[in-house]
């Protein structure tokens, strides 16, 4: 019986291993033809911080001009040894700048217009050195004109005389869905024309790398050499670009990210069209809404996003928005994220009228904003000066684990933070609820309960009316900006 059993199921498994060899050869065919659609289009970028400067150093020797000649040593603590020592130049003549440690980085890059035109990472191209492009059939050429976008990490670079040059098809990076294969293409370790295969296994990954980040995570082996190369789905569609790993030994350790296809496309017109990026903005602060938000403001866990701050003369003042507005649709589009809805924002019209939902004290409310034009130096921290000092009305909330004192105009100017009112945190206790919720001296608590506090007599009425084991709402505010924070006290 036992053999017979075996005899009869043989068929069966043979089967089974045909039908998984068939799917695995379709499968490799899919590899194949997506990486031979784009692999024409995948670029090689070199930059050469100071390979212009060794060539005028090599035209300029027979002049015996030692101003003209390249200074090895310039940006060094023996930059003027080396000028005050001419002796010194013959120990550099004909040393290569990579021989003397001098950065010589390369990256990828990926076509999108045959005229020449390649997208690829901002910090691949950076700096003011020699940047080439070599094509797959070998030919070299030197950048005529780059366009860089640092927020998003994005750049334009133009060749020109290349002829017809193939051209890869940006996607639909918004179609992805975690789990969906993918190849990573470009030059890792400078071995050119690599592919390498795997899945998306997040969306909307941020990392703190640039100002703007969406990235699509994969586990397709990106390494050093694969920044600014492609992204690519099964049909041969671009639906990232290659950006940052996260790694502890340099390498590839399963966790690469790229920057989705749609953005990409938004930065890369404007880049084209006018050499910068036009950003439509609000004006507010905003954070995500936690789970400990979420029950304080009567709304779900990623629903929207909390507005914490609204800036004088901004486009949301100017449409009444208010701290505390939750913020769950913009133009039309359902808002999960802070993250989201910048991006959204960003991306609409300048000086268009959108209408936006916000939910306020737990009832629906619709306004009317104008987004103007992102100022260019938008969103940057302003520097703070550590925590206050002296004792003014000083109250202890042992509760809460702070010990607080009421703001003054000349704390608040040496904090650096722009308030007129508040309760100023000179400590905190290690292991309280205040210092698990993150809070710190120096931070201001202006609002708690939703209710603006201006003293710290105002702060212990609250506390007092307040259960503290179900939670005390404060906005807090520092030199990073504002946000709400929900502390929890047992007992």
């Amino acid at each position: 019986m036992p053999v017979r059993a075996t005899l009869e199921a043989r068929p069966n498994s043979q089967q089974a291993a045909a039908e998984g060899t068939n799917f695995a050869k379709q499968l490799s065919a899919a590899f194949h033809n997506a990486a031979a659609k784009v692999l024409p289009a995948v670029v090689t970028i070199t930059n050469s911080p100071l390979a212009q400067r060794t060539e005028d150093l090599g035209a300029t020797e027979d002049n015996n001009s030692n101003d003209a000649e390249e200074n090895p040593l310039d940006g060094t603590p023996f930059g003027d040894l080396f000028r005050s020592n001419p002796e010194f130049r013959h120990f550099f003549k004909g040393i290569p700048p990579q021989a003397r440690g001098e950065a010589i980085s390369t990256g990828s890059g990926i076509i999108i217009d045959s005229a020449g035109v390649i997208l690829t990472n901002t910090h691949v191209v950076q700096g003011d050195g020699k940047v080439t492009v070599r094509l797959p059939d070998g030919r070299e050429f030197q950048a005529q004109d780059i366009k860089t976008d640092p927020k998003t990490d994005l750049a334009i670079v133009r060749i020109r005389n290349g002829g017809n040059l193939p051209a890869a098809k940006l996607g639909d990076s918004e179609a992805m869905d975690v789990g969906d294969w993918v190849l990573a293409l470009g030059q890792p370790f400078g071995l050119e024309g690599t592919v390498t295969a795997g899945i998306i296994s997040a969306k909307g990954r941020g990392l703190g790398l640039a100002a703007r980040e969406n990235f699509l995570q994969t586990d397709a082996a990106i390494n050093p050499g694969n920044s600014g190369g492609p992204l690519v789905n099964l049909e041969g569609e671009v639906i990232g670009i290659n950006t940052a790993i996260s790694t502890q030994n340099g390498g590839y350790q399963g966790v690469g990210f790229a920057i989705p296809a749609n953005l990409a496309k938004w930065v890369a017109h404007q880049l084209i069209d006018t050499g910068k990026v036009r950003r439509a903005y609000l004006g507010v602060m905003i954070q995500p809404v936690t789970q400990q938000l979420a029950e304080q403001f009567g709304v779900t866990v990623h629903q929207g996003a909390v507005v914490t701050d609204v800036p004088a003369g901004t486009p949301a003042a100017k449409a009444s928005v208010k701290a505390g507005d939750i913020i769950v649709e913009f133009a039309g589009k359902k808002v999960s994220s802070p993250q989201q809805l910048q991006e959204i924002v960003e991306e609409t019209a300048i000086g268009s009228r959108q209408h936006m939902a916000v939910v306020r004290e737990g009832k629906p409310v619709t306004l009317d904003v104008v987004p103007a034009e992102q100022p260019a130096d938008y969103g940057l921290a302003r520097s703070g000066v550590g925590a206050p000092g002296g004792k003014h009305d000083s109250s202890r909330f042992d509760k809460l684990g702070i010990q607080a004192e009421t703001l003054t105009a000349e704390v608040a100017k040496r904090l650096g933070v722009k308030t007129d009112h508040g309760v100023v945190i000179s400590d905190v206790r290690a292991g309280s609820p205040a210092a698990l919720a993150g809070l710190g001296s120096g931070m201001v608590i202006v609002q708690a309960n939703r209710k603006p506090v201006a003293s710290v007599e105002e702060l212990e009425k609250i506390l007092g009316r307040q259960s503290l084991d179900k939670g005390v709402l404060l906005l807090i505010q520092s030199d990073q900006g504002t946000r709400f924070v929900v502390i929890r006290a047992e007992g």
